[in-house]
């Protein structure tokens, strides 16, 4: 009876070989279980590669001809290619079901500094009266309706001397599809106003998707009209932005594929912009947080009226002098009117 259970030093020597082997199938059971999970997230990742590859349109988004600048005296120059950090332009459509009409009512350039610390979201207020390339001096969503992405993306690369590396548009639909994907998003309202079926009050809210689209449309309510709605828009980017790179979104099959499918179902980007390139900018952002999320307004100095009757927002040139500059040399985070939106 004694021998039943034997002290270490009595055992068997054949004992170790059995728990080798009992060790040997607990690895090789980890093993396949890793290799199936590999093998499933890689299957994952193929999925979606195919959704995106499927869902996104590519078009002549950027000007054919080299970026170039127009220099005061009317001089043009050609915009140096070999610059720090990318540029991509965002444009938004806020066109209702049933219009057929043009309209740019969102247009923010995406500043990624070199070392992929940061974003930084400039907002062009679409009534900010600008140069036009081959016309006069109009309303910047004017470029858009004159000459599509093109002619807007001349337009800026003319204002502040940079290139931009890619376009991108969707609409405002694509806003509120994305929102419901990520399970709604907290936002912050700088200002109170009242939607009907619900009210936003000053602080955080969280939206669903119905309400987050009334939430970038309001202006009319706003002190500042338009450049209070562009400083809403911006909040919200920076929200969905926030929520669709966060651990309850990224680690869910389920929700990663309704946003991903919902992020992409409209969107247009220029034809250099391939789903590789848009799928390593983003693996290489893991690191930005909300601090790190920054937005500027382009700089106006006040608002005014156009010779054909329309309201403005009067460009303030050294000013967007001084943005293009730290656009150039990847210092951002110095420019003086950036502003960190909670």
């Amino acid at each position: 009876m004694l021998d039943v259970f034997p002290d270490e030093d009595s055992r068997p020597i054949t004992a170790p070989k059995k728990k080798s082997r009992t060790g040997r199938r607990i690895l090789t059971f980890i093993a396949a279980l890793v290799a199936l999970v590999l093998v499933a997230v890689g299957g994952f990742v193929v999925f979606l590669n195919q959704k995106v590859s499927g869902n996104i349109t590519q078009e002549e988004l950027l000007p054919k001809a080299a970026p170039s600048a127009t220099l005061p005296d009317g001089t043009t120059v050609a915009i140096p290619q070999a610059e720090v950090g990318k540029n991509y332009l965002i444009i938004g459509s806020d066109a209702r079901p049933g219009e057929t009409a043009s309209r740019s009512d969102v247009i923010v350039l995406a500043h990624v500094p070199e070392d992929k610390s940061a974003v930084q979201l400039i907002h062009f207020p679409r009534d900010l009266y600008v140069p036009i390339p081959g016309r006069s001096k109009d309303k910047i969503n004017a470029a858009y309706a004159y000459g599509g992405a093109p002619l807007l993306v001349s337009t800026l690369q003319n204002l502040l001397g940079v290139k931009i590396d890619h376009v991108a548009k969707t609409d405002f639909e694509g806003f509120r599809a994305m929102t419901d994907a990520v399970g709604g998003v907290r936002v912050y309202a700088e200002e109170a106003s009242n939607e009907g079926a619900f009210a936003i009050r000053e602080g955080f809210n969280d939206l669903n998707g119905e309400q987050a689209l009334a939430f970038v449309r309001e202006r009319y309510q706003l002190s500042e009209g338009d450049i209070s709605r562009g400083r809403r828009q911006q909040a919200f980017i920076k929200a969905l932005m926030l929520k669709a790179i966060s651990v309850d979104v990224v680690t869910n099959p389920i929700r990663l594929t309704r946003f991903v499918d919902a992020a992409t179902d409209n969107l247009v980007v220029d034809k250099g912009l391939s789903v590789a390139t848009m799928r390593s900018e983003a693996f290489a952002l893991r690191g930005v947080r909300s601090g790190d999320v920054v937005f500027v307004t382009a700089p106006f100095t006040g608002f005014g009226t156009a010779p054909n009757g329309g309201s403005i927002e009067i460009l303030d040139e050294s000013g967007i002098a001084a943005l293009g500059k730290a656009l150039r040399t990847d210092t951002m985070d110095e420019y003086a009117d950036v502003s960190v939106i909670p």
